[in-house]
C-alpha cells in the first residue's frame, strides 16, 4: 500500500513537472510573438510616417509641376501667338514680294518690247538712210548732204540747189532733187517728214519777205507744196516750219559759213505712235 502510494505520488509529481515545463515554453513563445508584433507595429508606424512624409513631398512636387506646367502653357500660348503673328507678317511679305516680282516681270516685258521697237526703229532708219542716199547719188556735197542723227535721217539741201538768192521759188535742179526724194517718201507711209527752212543772219526786208523768219517759213512751205502737189507725198505725214537764222550749222562771220546756214532740211523719222503708246 505504501509502495502504491509512492508510485502514484511520483507519477503525479512527474506529471506536474511536465505540465509546468510545457506552459512556460508556450508562454515564452507567446511573449516572443507579442514582442515581435509590437516591434512590427512600431516599424509599420514608422513606415506609415515615412510614407506620409513622402506623400507630402510628392504632393508638393506635384504642385510645383502643376505650377510649372501652367507657366509653360502660358509661354507656349505666347509663342504660338507670336508665331501666328510672324506667319501673318511673313504672308504679307510674301504677298508683297510676289506683287513686286509680278511688277518686275511686267516691267521687264515692257522693256523688252521697247527694246524690240527701238531696234526695229533703228533698222528702219538705216534702211531709210540707204534708200535716200541711193536716190540722191547724182548730187554733189555742195548741193546736199545726207546724214543720220538721233534716230532720224537729215537731208540738208543748200539754197543754191533749191532757190535763187532772196527767192522762195524752187528752180529746176531743186525740183529734180525733190522728185527723187519723193520717190522714197511715197514708199514710206509710216514715217514723219519735217521740212525746216534756215537762213543766215543777214537781215532781209522786201515786199515779199519781212524778215528771215518769213523767208525761212515760205521756203519750207514751197518745198512742201512741191512734194505734195507735184509728187504726191501724203500731206498727212509732212509739215513745214521756219527756223530763220537761229539754228546755224556754221559761223556767219564768213561767206562760206553763211552759205552753209542757208539751207532747207528735210528730216525723216519713223512714226513713234506705238512706242509712245507703250511708254504710257
Amino acid at each position: 500500500m505504501n509502495t502504491m502510494k509512492k508510485i502514484v505520488f511520483i507519477a503525479a509529481c512527474s506529471l506536474l513537472v511536465c505540465t509546468s515545463c510545457v506552459t512556460k515554453k508556450k508562454y515564452l513563445l507567446a511573449e516572443s510573438g507579442r514582442l515581435e508584433a509590437i516591434g512590427r507595429g512600431d516599424a509599420l508606424k514608422e513606415e506609415l510616417v515615412n510614407c506620409k512624409d513622402e506623400g507630402d513631398r510628392q504632393t508638393a512636387r506635384i504642385s510645383d509641376l502643376l505650377r510649372d506646367t501652367t507657366d509653360m502653357g502660358k509661354s507656349i500660348r505666347n509663342y504660338q501667338t507670336m508665331l501666328n503673328t510672324n506667319l501673318t507678317e511673313q504672308e504679307k511679305l510674301n504677298s508683297l514680294l510676289q506683287q513686286k516680282m509680278n511688277e518686275l516681270g511686267d516691267r521687264e516685258k515692257t522693256i523688252n518690247e521697247l527694246q524690240d521697237m527701238i531696234n526695229a526703229q533703228n533698222n528702219k532708219v538705216k534702211a531709210l538712210l540707204g534708200s535716200v542716199q541711193d536716190a540722191l547719188l547724182g548730187f554733189s556735197s555742195d548741193e546736199l548732204s545726207v546724214t543720220q542723227k538721233n534716230g532720224k535721217v537729215y537731208v540738208a539741201m543748200s539754197d543754191k540747189l533749191l532757190f535763187e538768192s532772196g527767192s522762195a521759188k524752187v528752180d529746176k535742179r531743186g525740183k529734180e532733187a525733190l522728185s527723187k526724194l519723193a520717190s522714197v517718201l511715197n514708199k514710206q507711209s509710216d514715217i514723219d517728214v519735217f521740212i525746216e527752212g534756215h537762213t543766215d543772219n543777214k537781215p532781209i526786208n522786201t515786199v515779199q519777205f519781212k524778215d528771215n523768219w518769213d523767208l525761212s517759213v515760205i521756203r519750207a512751205t514751197s518745198v512742201v507744196r512741191i512734194l505734195t502737189k507735184d509728187y504726191n507725198v501724203s500731206s498727212l505725214q509732212i509739215q513745214p516750219s521756219g527756223r530763220g537764222e537761229y539754228m546755224p550749222v556754221a559761223s556767219n562771220e564768213s561767206a562760206d559759213g553763211r552759205s552753209k546756214n542757208r539751207r532747207t532740211e528735210i528730216i525723216m523719222a519713223p512714226k513713234l505712235d506705238k512706242l509712245l503708246e507703250l511708254l504710257q
